[in-house]
């Protein structure tokens, strides 16, 4: 199926509209462990996303909840507490997916305490006193954080156009996740940028982060890989490689190396701004076709009927 009809000129993607959590939920049970057929090592790189994000995203919710107080713009207020509804959202999605990988043999728990120290410790809150350090460690995260939404609006951007896992038959219920969360990140991608403009917006800030973020979601990403294709129990030998990566982007079942690298130059650009990557209309057009979405649509209108 493919979802590239829905693009527009980037002037489009500029649109503001209101952001809203959808609570949406997925049965696991009838999806492989590997939900791309005959391809284990594009399903489990992808499948990082279920032992990185839960942690990362909370994280992002924690810090936007001590930023809310620095906000004076009522608009941008409202996208972040739009924003922190939709990322509790997203954590609480991926985490689902857990279970389901421990009944498949797959226990992420020795990967996930990693990620979990990571994020509560290493980027958690720290004992500072009041006053100036205690506002550096605070916009340090908040431009960290920038710099992670221009990668994962870029995967989301990457997987409603990933023609090629529908052509593969991948699990439409793994597939209908990935679209779901890839188009709320699109739909949700200047937010994190402007507060960051609108708090602190310093261009060394922006560039020293970003290195900060860009390795280590390199780091992680590997690792996670690398996790599954080992531990997993129906696999004699299985590793993962750059190789593997870059072969899976030239046959489209993985983002290329080649766009991931040109994605640098844009982020660190003095002109750069989110809305000039992706689709707004594109998000928003598979957000009312998703399956999990429109239930959770249903759901919600008929609880509000019930309520009247």
């Amino acid at each position: 199926m493919s979802h590239k009809q829905s693009r527009v000129p980037g002037s489009a993607a500029s649109e503001h509209i209101p952001l809203k959590a959808r609570d949406v939920s997925f049965s696991w049970a009838d999806t492989p462990l590997h939900w791309l057929p005959g391809d284990p090592f594009t399903a489990h790189t992808i499948n990082v996303l279920h032992l990185l994000l839960p942690a990362g995203e909370r994280w992002f919710v924690h810090v936007y909840k001590q930023v809310l107080p620095h906000i004076r713009d009522e608009r941008l207020r409202a996208d972040v507490i739009g924003f922190i509804g939709q990322e509790a959202m997203h954590a609480q999605a991926h985490d689902e997916v857990l279970p389901h990988l421990r009944e498949q043999g797959l226990d992420p728990t020795p990967y996930t305490a990693q990620v979990d120290w990571l994020f509560e410790k290493l980027l958690g809150d720290r004992a500072l006193p009041p006053g100036r350090a205690r506002h550096w460690w605070l916009m340090e995260r908040v431009a960290m954080i920038a710099a992670i939404e221009h990668y994962t609006a870029f995967l989301g951007d990457w997987v409603l156009n990933a023609e090629e896992l529908d052509r593969r038959g991948a699990d439409p219920t793994m597939l209908d996740l990935l679209r779901w969360h890839g188009a709320e990140e699109v739909e949700h991608r200047s937010v994190a940028f402007d507060l960051f403009q609108h708090v602190d917006g310093g261009y060394r800030r922006r560039v020293r982060t970003w290195a900060t973020a860009f390795t280590a979601l390199v780091f992680l990403w590997q690792r996670g890989a690398r996790f599954f294709m080992e531990n997993d129990p129906t696999l004699v030998g299985g590793r993962a490689s750059f190789r593997a990566f870059h072969r899976g982007g030239r046959a489209g079942t993985l983002p290329s190396t080649g766009a991931m690298l040109r994605s640098i130059p844009r982020y660190l650009s003095r002109d750069y701004h989110p809305s000039q990557e992706g689709s707004t209309a594109q998000a928003v057009a598979y957000l009312a076709s998703s399956p999990a979405a429109t239930a959770a649509e249903q759901a919600a209108a008929q609880r509000s009927n019930g309520s009247v």
